[in-house]
């Protein structure tokens, strides 16, 4: 009977097959009801988002606006996401298709602008009694997750643009890695090295009351960083200003800064983020078999080459973990000269060099370059980690490297980045490869509001669990196998005698930025994939970005409007 029965299925399934590509074809549908061939027929409706007009010159641009850069990358995105907006995150909202829309554009509307935008002028008198007006920025682009994030830097290019377009690329970054911070930015309009340490402290001072006192500083509103010519100085110098003032009430107000030093609620491993961050990064695109077959590289740091622009924090430090991972720094460039040595440069030599002379200019380990530039070299990983705009539709045809990892923020224009591809290199973007900074500032924010650092309520615990593991193990083999020669020693192998004693702060920090990165890569290794983007990993991530913030916009609501 059973058999009789797989039999009629069988028959049953061969005649279904045969009536359902029939079912499909326009022939039959034609021979339905209209308004029933309709439902059948009418092919997927599709979006209709475009590039702005006062954007069409962008991806051509020799210097186009850093901010003008950064909405043409979240137009460029929005045109790849539009459809899966409305027909996959919005398909249980019961409205028709049309309002669907009309929604979605309104939310995607509300993503691009910059939020609040503040500038301060400031008078300060200097150490020669002179007096000088000094101008700041800080910029706040969105409040879909509270506080905003984003670093303060120091520097004379410093303008509106560049702050709002900073921000703007800070909201992508911390939606990329999924860090629930809104993107800020500020910058001070000076050079540093033309200032006392007096003088700077009280220029630091004096902006962090003025950010106080407009609500754009504080660690529930907007918590800054530090950035370009910045440090952990500052952000103490910063942070207790804010205490004695704004915040003396404020039982979490050490938590309105992050990069502090470690005696004043700072994090271990925060300093070397973002080299950190570069090197997880570029890692899990360089170990991956598909992407270095794609641009002609064998998977894995043995044999690379590497060159570094800017060797501040953030190059420093990569250029360090580049080197401990196997690969070869071959060229530092520096605004003030660059180095170059084919059989490779020590980066501690060269840090210690540097600290010492201020400069790296006249490094015995490496040669003076004489060439047109460094970054147009033969080498297979170029990392500007410098200013924007560095690599440009003028130079971009003569870099020569296989993989770009923008450990700057926004090192390359739409115009470059477009004849890159052209030319077959893997750019891995800024707002992801460089966000190992925000991720780690994330970890420093919340151990201000737990007020406890990680691991000290665990560490003892853990040391002695594994210590009790140890010896449950080698009383089991001495109760089977005796004791007749002796004590059976269970010997820990190297790697778990290091973590025997549990994870100390800087472990949990360094083993969370690394899940982090790899998370964030494979999702949008996974986005390039589904959408067919090959190379272009920066329309990939910033999908990603926008797709997030789509979706709190969606629950949340769009209040009072």
């Amino acid at each position: 009977q059973a058999y009789n029965c797989l039999i009629h299925f069988y028959k049953r399934c061969k005649v279904m097959f045969r009536v359902l590509p029939k079912l499909r074809s326009a022939t039959f549908a034609n021979c339905l009801p209209s308004s029933v061939a309709a439902v059948h027929t009418t092919p997927a409706v599709t979006g209709t988002w475009q590039i702005p007009d006062r954007l069409h010159h962008v991806p051509t641009a020799h210097d186009p606006g850093f901010f003008e850069m950064v909405e043409f990358f979240f137009h460029k995105a929005c045109v790849l996401v539009e459809d899966t907006l409305i027909d996959e995150h919005m398909k249980n909202q019961r409205i028709p298709r049309e309002l669907k829309e009309k929604k979605c554009r309104g939310i995607l509307r509300l993503i691009e602008p910059c939020a609040h935008v503040l500038e301060v002028t400031f008078p300060l008198q200097r150490d020669n009694g002179e007096y000088e007006m000094i101008t700041g920025y800080r910029a706040q682009h969105s409040h879909h997750r509270s506080p905003c994030k984003g670093g303060i830097r120091y520097s004379m290019d410093v303008n509106q643009d560049e702050v709002k377009a900073l921000s703007a690329l800070m909201t992508y970054k911390c939606a990329c890695v999924d860090v629930p911070f809104g993107g800020g930015k500020a910058g001070m309009k000076i050079n540093p090295k033309l200032y006392s340490d007096n003088e700077l402290e009280k220029i630091t001072r004096r902006f962090a009351m003025e950010l106080a006192k407009k609500g754009f500083l504080g660690p529930a509103i907007d918590v800054p960083a530090p950035d370009m010519g910045t440090s952990e100085r500052e952000m103490a110098w910063i942070a207790d200003t804010y205490a004695n003032t704004a915040g003396y009430n404020d039982l979490n107000a050490a938590a309105c800064i992050t990069g502090k030093p470690i005696n004043q609620g700072g994090i271990h491993g925060r300093s070397s983020a973002t080299g950190r961050g570069v090197f997880h990064g570029l890692e899990n695109f360089i170990n991956e078999a598909q992407y270095m077959s794609m641009i002609g590289h064998t998977p894995g740091w043995g044999g690379k080459t590497f060159i570094v622009q800017g060797f501040g924090n953030v190059g420093m430090h990569t250029c360090r973990y580049l080197t401990r991972a196997g690969a070869t720094c071959i060229g530092v460039a520096e605004l003030d000269g660059s180095i170059f040595n084919k059989n490779g440069i020590d980066p501690k030599d060269l840090e210690d060099y540097k600290n010492e002379h201020r400069t790296i200019v006249g490094f015995p380990g490496a040669e003076p370059y004489e060439g047109e530039d460094l970054m147009f070299e033969q080498v297979d990983i170029l990392i500007p980690a410098a200013t924007e705009k560095v690599i440009h539709a003028g130079n971009a045809s003569k870099i020569k490297a296989s993989i770009i990892a923008e450990a700057a923020n926004g090192p390359i224009t739409p115009a470059g980045d477009r004849i890159l591809q052209s030319q077959g290199c893997l750019v891995i973007p800024d707002m992801y490869i460089n966000a190992g900074g925000v991720t780690v500032s994330y970890f420093e924010w919340l151990k201000n509001l737990n007020h406890v650092s990680y691991g000290r309520l665990t560490f003892k615990y853990e040391r002695e669990s594994n210590y009790h593991l140890l010896q449950s193990v080698q009383d089991s083999l001495e109760r089977r196998f005796g004791r007749v020669g002796g004590k059976i020693h269970v010997t820990p192998s190297e790697e778990f005698n290091k973590r025997m004693s549990g994870a100390s702060e800087k472990d949990i920090v360094h083993s969370g930025l690394d899940y982090s990165m790899e998370r964030t890569a494979l999702k949008i290794m996974n986005t390039a994939m589904d959408l067919e983007l090959g190379l272009d990993l920066r329309s990939a991530a910033y999908v990603n970005s926008i797709t997030k913030i789509f979706d709190t916009y969606r629950d949340s609501g769009l209040a009072f409007s």
